[in-house]
């Protein structure tokens, strides 16, 4: 695979609309006149991730985020790390939340929720998606599972003493009370996220739903996961590999 061909499966992969309409949340940082025969991906572009990509001899790095501009100076380091080991870079965020196979639904399937009844989509901001287990399951039961499946101690709320069904689900900072107020009059009574604030937790007790709160990055990658999946799929020559990224979110120092 070359980058023209890349560029191409993502346009195959991502509703026109959807690319057009986040335009400028995503693209590349970097690119190489390598051949693509091996991926490496991850949530974040960190210097610490370009090492990984390059210690295990990745071509094309593909990320959930960009070195964003407000963590100051970073993006300039990440490109200068890129040119130095030639790795090519493509990050992909807003297409990447509000598509079917993306951040929403990658986690709920790893979770085990097995009816989606919406993934989450923008409208004015974002909308978190819905699911529903076809089989309530115990909250502790589904705090364990995500535990499991994210390898960290994500947090959890418990506020009301029903069993789980109906799951509201925005991967990332979806921690503002009106995303927990949508799954609120969607009927859920159990939301997860990737972030929280003192207000997020206020009002999850406020209103008696459920909260259980992981990391930003690993409610996230199980969405990069898929997309790279699928471009295997597309052209199965090609090698993938996970980028390791610390749990620095829960430092316990």
């Amino acid at each position: 695979m070359d980058i023209g061909q890349f560029e191409h499966h993502i346009k195959q992969l991502f509703k026109e609309n959807l690319l057009e309409k986040f335009n400028d949340d995503y693209g590349f940082t970097y690119k190489s006149n390598n051949s693509i025969s091996k991926i490496g991906y991850s949530t974040n572009l960190s210097i610490e991730s370009i090492e990984e990509a390059a210690k295990n001899d990745v071509d094309l790095m593909i990320t959930h985020h960009d070195a964003w501009d407000f963590i100051y100076g970073l993006k300039e380091e990440c490109l200068k790390k890129l040119q130095e080991y030639d790795i090519s870079h493509f990050w992909i965020h807003g297409p990447l939340d509000f598509i079917e196979f993306g951040t929403c639904t990658s986690l709920m399937n790893v979770i085990g929720i097995d009816n989606i009844i919406r993934y989450s989509f923008y409208h004015n901001g974002d909308v978190p998606g819905i699911g529903e287990f076809s089989e309530p399951i115990d909250f502790k039961v589904l705090v364990q599972k995500m535990r499991n499946e994210l390898e960290e101690p994500v947090r959890a709320w418990r506020n009301n003493y029903k069993l789980v069904k109906k799951v509201g689900v925005l991967t990332g900072a979806g921690h503002s009370s009106n995303h927990i107020k949508m799954a609120v009059e969607a009927g859920c009574d159990t939301y997860i996220t990737g972030e929280a604030t003192l207000y997020t937790i206020q009002y999850a007790q406020f209103v008696g739903i459920n909260l259980l709160v992981g990391s930003h990055t690993f409610t996230e990658i199980f969405g990069v996961e898929s997309l790279a999946n699928k471009l295997k799929h597309l052209d199965k020559d090609i090698e993938l590999v996970k980028l390791k990224e610390e749990h620095f979110e829960f430092n316990h120092n």
